[in-house]
């Protein structure tokens, strides 16, 4: 029996313990055996051998190097090895390796734990007298540090677990910079050259012990289990062969028998692809027009058979559904009868005649007499079968007892469908010849959006057809169709996300204001408090600054600083920066540049921006909770930060929704700026002017913030509140709210509480009074700059 396997790396090698094994190799147990082995002997020598002495003392060695050199060295080659892992690890996730992902964490995680342990032990066992000095060395002691260094020993295991073999290039600038930070604490004094191998060592041990309780995916021969229970049906397969997944994510194969070819899905409790999807449209969605969620599998699969039994029981052309089995726990596969149909999208015009079009029509009345909905219509899930009969798959979403209101959902996906094929006249030509004027006139108010389904939605979305042509065939058709659209949406996705953003933001602020006196904020200090006024003012400043050099026409700066007071005006009734872009690229429009110069000088100022903005917060994160002569780990809240931004930049590319709401909100900033920011890097007076404005603003919101938390007593370091404000304005972008109005407050008050160590009782009335300093007090002069510009025909 022949069995083709799918590309292991492809979703196909995803779907099935059997066709991605785990593997665990006895040589990676014995790595760790000999490595703990190994690392214990050198231990136990070194206690036995106290009078040994290193290669070089830790004096000598701090002399080669300057501290301050050996300082910023070591933060460049961390902060790369950061971004480098975080790199590794977002490429993982997208090609679904979580296996080797949790493998490498492991690792690390086993380091760190591994070090300390071991460090604690040794520095116990030394006793009053000391550590020997091959491991004695100066600066800052502690178990995760000293002898033996759990940063490093947590990123040599991370490196080694991970053996990103097809990234070379990454794994080479990796381990260049585990071997900079290595060399910077052996130069700086802080660790000994013994201490430094020992290092080294137990993160290989790590790796290993790593690898083999976590284990290795591999492709397997074949797909026993699979074999097996086709067997159990009375079914005996010649070959088995992966077709991919289907829209639901579940692992589709094709068996031939000695009489005929089946069609194999396996059904697993934690693949549901489209359960997100669905579950949001039951929110967004009234009732007969939500689909069904099916959280279980249980649900799933009797969702499935009660579909292929209802259209079989109808006479539909649908494949006969021939076994339900069960390959494990949370695994199960239905068995169906290969019916061979080419997808309509996949016809020649010329095939798609009248005849064609009315035997569709035809088969979806005869779902619907027997009050079945298919929910799913698309290009994709009409077939015609080689004997001519249409067949409609993908109808895991579909639902028996259906009403109205759900099979006329049903002929408005099916208009749409063919509309897309033969133009909207044929397509509603075809349906009133089959279902008459009067029930395609009743459709009217069914030709929306939010009834179609996704697939559907996105072809429309490039497709030079639309829904309007299909309605004006209609009301040509039927002039006194209702024009009125039917309820449909129960309350559309910007609602919805308000809604969950609003609730969200209302627990955490109650949270953070149990037990806090708000009369507090009375309590400021007057000097603090000017002195944030101050930075505000300057923001306004600086925002003029970064707008004149990014536009390469000359612009009047206390004009643009009355802009800049008029965009806070305007971002109290519009998303986070979306007023403010609107507002500056209607001001150099108005200046004398065209419409699409004024986009793109705008667009490159926000990419600027945002350009700037990851790469502060992650040296503010890095030097959060860190001082020289430490010992060059990277802070908790650099680690936090890292693994937040990749796991956001993971879900962006791996989910589809998401990845497509970004770039839709993100267009608008970067529209047609790469020949602006060309144009703008052969100027470099105007380029380090915009940029200049870019960081100054930046500068001005964090001292404004520091300068808050100072006015109530609060004295947290600038790198944290940097952190808290650079997390916050990006929250705040994101939010649905006007100017992130909640979201920011939220994320200011619980980052300067857990990033910067302030009080509740602080840090509530600073963010309070930063809040009122920068988004509350220009709203009244940006009113009147708003209207005095608008009197100068300036915006």
């Amino acid at each position: 029996m022949r069995v083709a396997e799918a590309d292991p790396r492809g979703a196909a090698g995803n779907a099935m313990d059997d066709v991605r094994t785990i593997a665990r190799r006895p040589l990676d147990l014995l790595l760790a055996l000999v490595g703990a082995l190994l690392l214990a002997v050198i231990l136990l020598i070194v206690r036995v051998t106290s009078d040994g002495t290193d290669t070089a003392r830790p004096e000598e060695l701090r002399a080669l190097v300057s501290p301050s050199l050996l300082a910023l060295t070591a933060g460049i080659a961390n902060l790369t090895v950061i971004v480098l892992v975080c790199a590794i690890a977002v490429e993982r996730l997208i090609h679904r390796e979580f296996r080797q992902i949790g493998r490498s964490l492991a690792a690390a995680g086993l380091g760190v734990a591994l070090a300390a342990g071991v460090n604690a032990t040794v520095i116990a066992l030394a006793g009053p007298t000391g550590l020997p000095d091959v491991l004695s060395a100066s600066g800052p002691q502690g178990v995760l540090n000293h002898p033996l260094h759990g940063y490093l020993a947590a990123v040599i295991g991370y490196a080694r677990a991970v053996r990103p073999a097809h990234l070379p290039r990454i794994r080479l600038a990796m381990w260049i910079g585990i071997a900079v930070t290595s060399a910077s604490v052996l130069l700086s004094g802080f660790t000994t050259s013994l201490g430094l191998l020992l290092t080294f060592l137990l993160g290989w041990t790590c790796a290993s012990i790593a690898r083999y309780a976590v284990g290795l995916a591999s492709p397997a021969p074949a797909s026993e289990r699979l074999i097996r229970e086709l067997r159990s049906f009375g079914l005996e397969p010649l070959d088995l062969v992966s077709e991919g997944t289907d829209t639901e994510g579940n692992q589709r194969f094709a068996a031939d028998t000695t009489d005929r070819r089946l069609d194999v899905v396996l059904l697993r409790a934690d693949i549901a692809t489209g359960v997100w999807t669905r579950l949001f449209a039951r929110l967004a969605l009234r009732d007969p027009a939500a689909p069904p969620v099916l959280l279980s599998l249980s649900r799933r699969i009797e969702h499935a058979a009660l579909l292929d039994y209802a259209t079989q029981a109808a006479g539909a052309a649908s494949p006969r559904l021939l076994a339900i089995g069960e390959l494990g726990p949370g695994t199960a596969v239905l068995v169906r009868e290969h019916r061979r149909a080419r997808p309509l999208d996949d016809l020649d015009a010329a095939e798609l005649t009248d005849a064609r079009l009315a035997d569709i029509w035809a088969e979806l009345s005869l779902l619907h007499r027997h009050r079945i909905a298919h929910r799913n219509l698309s290009g994709r899930t009409i077939g015609v079968r080689t004997d001519g009969r249409i067949v409609f798959a993908g109808m895991s979403t579909g639902s028996v007892a259906a009403g109205a209101f759900t099979a006329s959902l049903d002929i408005a996906a099916l208009m749409t469908a063919l509309a897309l094929r033969v133009g909207a006249r044929r397509a509603v030509d075809s349906a009133v010849r089959r279902l008459g004027t009067a029930a395609v006139a009743a459709t009217l108010p069914f030709l929306q959006t939010a009834g179609l389904p996704r697939a559907l939605r996105q072809r429309l979305r490039s497709s030079s057809q639309s829904l309007g042509e299909i309605r004006a065939e209609i009301t040509r058709i039927a002039p006194d169709a209702p024009a009125g659209q039917a309820r449909i949406e129960r309350m559309r996705p910007r609602t919805v996300v308000s809604v969950v953003v609003a609730t969200v933001v209302g627990f955490v602020l109650a949270y953070q204001l149990a037990g806090v006196d708000l009369t507090t904020i009375r309590d400021a200090e007057l000097g603090w408090a000017a002195a944030a006024l101050a930075m505000a003012l300057m923001c306004m400043v600086a925002a003029a600054m970064a707008l004149i050099g990014f536009v390469p026409i000359r612009l009047p700066l206390w004009r643009t600083v009355l802009v800049q007071f008029a965009a806070s005006f305007v971002r109290i009734a519009a998303p986070a920066g979306l007023g403010s872009l609107a507002l500056n690229t209607r001001y150099v429009a108005k200046a004398g540049a065209s419409t699409g110069l004024a986009i793109s000088a705008v667009g490159v100022s926000q990419m600027v921006g945002l350009v700037l903005h990851v790469p502060l917060l992650l040296v503010c994160a890095y030097l959060t909770g860190t001082s020289y002569p430490a010992d060059f780990s990277p802070s908790a809240t650099l680690i936090v930060v890292a693994a937040l931004l990749s796991v956001l930049v993971a879900a962006v590319l791996l989910l589809p929704g998401l990845r497509r709401a970004v770039l839709n909100r993100a267009r608008p900033y970067f529209q047609g700026v790469l020949p602006q920011l060309l144009d703008l890097l052969q100027k470099p007076g105007r380029l380090t002017m915009g940029v200049g404005g870019t960081l100054l603003l930046t500068v001005g919101f964090i001292l404004c913030l520091y300068f808050s938390v100072a006015a109530f007593g609060g004295a947290p370091g600038i790198a944290a509140v940097a952190v808290v404000f650079l997390a916050g304005n990006a929250i705040g972008s994101a939010a649905p709210s006007p100017g992130g109005l909640g979201a920011v407050e939220a994320a200011l008050l619980g980052g300067l509480t857990a990033v910067a160590g302030v009080p509740a009782a602080v840090a509530l009335p600073a963010v309070l009074l930063f809040r009122l300093l920068t988004f509350w007090l220009p709203v009244l002069p940006g009113w009147g700059a708003f209207h005095h510009l608008q009197r100068k025909k300036a915006i």
